[in-house]
């Protein structure tokens, strides 16, 4: 199934970068090991939207662990919360969170990013009944999820997308792993690509609500590389080197942006990797990433 990445978009149309980004990185829903607690279905926005809601697993064993928000890919126009590659975290102490948000047929941006806040938002301010360290949250997310991850790292002391409820506690994050995600839509199509990023029906058209090189203040406020400042968390960076929907440059242009501005990052091609390469080949990474900046699992 994975093979459905390979394909070409110009065959099928870009419904095809929708289907592959809600399969990859882990879309069958994984098995909850035994010791954890998994609240499913939480509104974090009270009376929202049905999209408004996460899954919650958090292990019973210890107190004060680290959190890992998973944020789903789609395009911004599918994926659910139920495929969530972090689940295995959840061995190593780690509670995990598996975020839905709006999509854009539903509202155009910046709905994905306000709910994205707003779910850290009531993590946060629900953390210590929850047994979760207020101050170990990461964010981790692919494709359209990576951009969004982004967005939470870049924005973290801006309040232009803190909207709703909670607003006494931060949105801000610990630390950000971005899997191939768009970070300047005005860069796509200069680079080579199977869809072409500035039509009116692109993923990125449909999210800000008009063709992107029509509508480039629409699109600067939905960049990650718009709003990356020294203080920004640590990041890491993964992207194929095959990658035909999302470039590579998307991700060379966030670590650059954010090396010069002085802000940690490390940026890990994949060879040979395509859009959604594999997560149990390149987790390992991911690990060690988590591991360091939110310092491993719970304290018993």
């Amino acid at each position: 199934m994975l093979k459905v990445a390979d394909m070409s978009v110009r065959y099928f149309g870009w419904w095809v970068v929708l289907f592959f980004g809600a399969l990859s990185c882990g879309a069958q829903e994984a098995q909850v090991p035994a010791g954890v607690r998994a609240m499913r279905d939480v509104a974090y926005v009270t009376n929202g939207q049905e999209r408004q809601k996460l899954d919650l697993y958090v292990p019973t064993s210890g107190t004060n662990a680290p959190l890992i928000v998973w944020i789903h890919g789609g395009a911004w126009r599918m994926g659910n919360r139920r495929g969530c590659p972090a689940l295995p975290f959840l061995r190593e102490g780690y509670a995990v969170a598996s975020v839905d948000y709006r999509l854009s047929q539903d509202a155009v941006f910046p709905a994905q990013i306000d709910d994205c806040k707003a779910a850290i938002r009531w993590l946060r301010a629900n953390a210590r009944k929850n047994g979760i360290d207020p101050e170990r949250i990461g964010a981790w997310g692919s494709s359209a999820g990576g951009h969004l991850a982004a967005l939470l790292g870049t924005t973290g002391n801006l309040k232009a997308f803190d909207v709703g409820e909670n607003l006494d506690v931060s949105s801000k994050v610990e630390a950000v792993c971005d899997w191939f995600g768009p970070t300047d839509f005005t860069q796509m199509s200069k680079f080579p690509s199977n869809m072409n990023h500035d039509a009116p029906d692109s993923p990125e058209a449909l999210l800000i609500g008009g063709p992107v090189q029509e509508n480039k203040e629409k699109a600067a406020r939905a960049n990650p590389i718009t709003y990356v400042s020294r203080d920004d968390p640590p990041f890491l960076i993964m992207h194929g080197d095959q990658d035909m929907t999302v470039p590579m440059n998307q991700s060379e242009l966030l670590a650059t942006a954010l090396r010069r501005a002085g802000a940690p990052v490390t940026f890990q091609v994949v060879r040979n990797g395509r859009h959604g390469f594999s997560v149990a080949e390149n987790i390992g990474a991911v690990r060690e990433f988590f591991g360091k900046e939110l310092g491993g699992g719970g304290k018993g």
